[in-house]
């Protein structure tokens, strides 16, 4: 479907511009006079503005027609990514990072309401997954060429370019996205979005979220040494081992889609467990180079099957009042990612190896069974009212 085409080339903007700093943080230092270190609160401050401005901006752009707010996001992040290639000092570059990353936290809470509301219900798994390749491409073909643009000529070069694709993506979504998108039901209201996150779909996914992300960014966080110095690879094989994960992710992302069109909740529960059992493999193959590339591929592509899975869930329990819950999964993700990298920051300073990651990430997956198990007990039981299923 057209419109999923103009979603997907936004979510691949928004998740470029993400990563893409981090590609760029020594020049991007110079440029702006600041050591490295303080340059990489260019980083954590986006997560952080995802995590608090997309919820916020959320509820303050309820009532917004949806098309109407994809493009006023458009051009949020194209005019955010010309003001951070002017930027002048860190302090600017800071600031204007955070609003952008405003922008981004919203653009995917609607980009999934619009994704799965012009769709069939049968279909929103893989509607879903579009938009999430949005983000798993641009972390294998997005980052890695605004990196070489940015050591080719300048980090400011690379934002001129994500301005570039940010007036692809607003051309897109004024030429693909429906004029009626969004505007075909009522507004649910604060409260009624309020009251669907005590739904248990809701609750269970975002602590299966939180402990999705402690399974894959703990170890992610430190994956360069810990390949150099648990596994033993020369550094240069690093950005190749980074690649496989990234073409497991999108390959998971699609394959997370069509299990969620089929059998959402068994393949949730299923998928989960294997995923523990592969972070155990990660540890028992950590010294051997092939196997280890070989567990870092199916290891990133269950990371996104699992999250395509969570979000179809929640997006699909809170149909009739979508609006602050799938604001809340980016939300999530990026509260989950800065949690998980501070808990490993902080076994790692206790006196912990490396090569201990991995089994935290099982047991964080562990948890994340029972939570998941536990929901589809609840929901296979007395059958209950379901939502309404929304076309937006």
């Amino acid at each position: 479907m057209p419109a999923l085409l103009a979603l997907f080339i936004a979510a691949f903007a928004f998740g470029t511009t993400e990563f893409v700093i981090a590609g760029v943080l020594p020049e991007v230092a110079e440029g702006l006079g600041v050591t490295v270190v303080n340059a990489g609160y260019l980083i954590s401050a986006y997560a952080m503005g995802i995590a608090v401005g997309g919820p916020l901006l959320t509820v303050l752009t309820a009532r917004v027609p949806r098309r109407t707010l994809l493009v006023w996001l458009a051009l949020a992040f194209t005019a955010g990514q010309v003001a951070c290639a002017l930027a002048p000092d860190f302090a600017t570059m800071l600031a204007l990072r955070v609003a952008v990353a405003f922008a981004h936290g919203v653009y995917f809470g609607v980009a999934m309401v619009v994704a799965t509301g012009i769709v069939p219900e049968a279909q929103r798994g893989r509607a879903v997954a579009i938009v999430l390749a949005g983000l798993t491409v641009s972390n294998v073909v997005g980052v890695p060429l605004g990196t070489a643009i940015g050591n080719l000529w300048d980090w400011r070069a690379t934002f001129w370019c994500m301005a570039g694709i940010g007036v692809v993506a607003l051309v897109a979504i004024l030429a693909l996205i429906p004029a009626h998108t969004g505007r075909d039901r009522p507004h649910a209201g604060l409260a009624a979005e309020i009251r669907v996150l005590g739904r248990h779909q809701v609750w269970t996914s975002l602590i299966v979220m939180l402990m999705l992300m402690i399974g894959q960014f703990g170890l992610l966080t430190y994956i360069a040494p810990y390949l150099t110095e648990v596994t033993g690879l020369d550094p240069s094989w690093v950005p190749w081992v980074l690649l496989l994960h990234g073409l497991g992710a999108t390959a998971g992302v699609f394959l997370g889609g069509r299990l969620a069109d089929w059998k959402l909740m068994p393949w949730l529960v299923a998928t989960l467990a294997l995923q523990a059992v592969m972070l155990v493999l990660l540890y028992l193959a950590s010294p051997y180079a092939l196997p280890m590339a070989s567990g870092i591929f199916v290891w990133g592509a269950l990371n996104f099957t699992i999250g395509t899975l969570v979000q179809t869930r929640i997006l699909g329990a809170t149909a009739d009042a979508a609006n602050l819950a799938s604001a809340l999964i980016p939300s999530g993700f990026n509260v989950g990612i800065a949690l998980a990298s501070s808990l490993a920051a902080a076994l790692l300073n206790a006196g912990y190896a490396y090569a201990t990651l991995p089994l935290v990430g099982a047991a964080a997956m562990v948890v994340a069974i029972a939570a998941a198990a536990a929901s589809w007990a609840v929901e296979r039981g007395p059958t209950k009212a379901r939502p309404a299923a929304s076309r937006i």
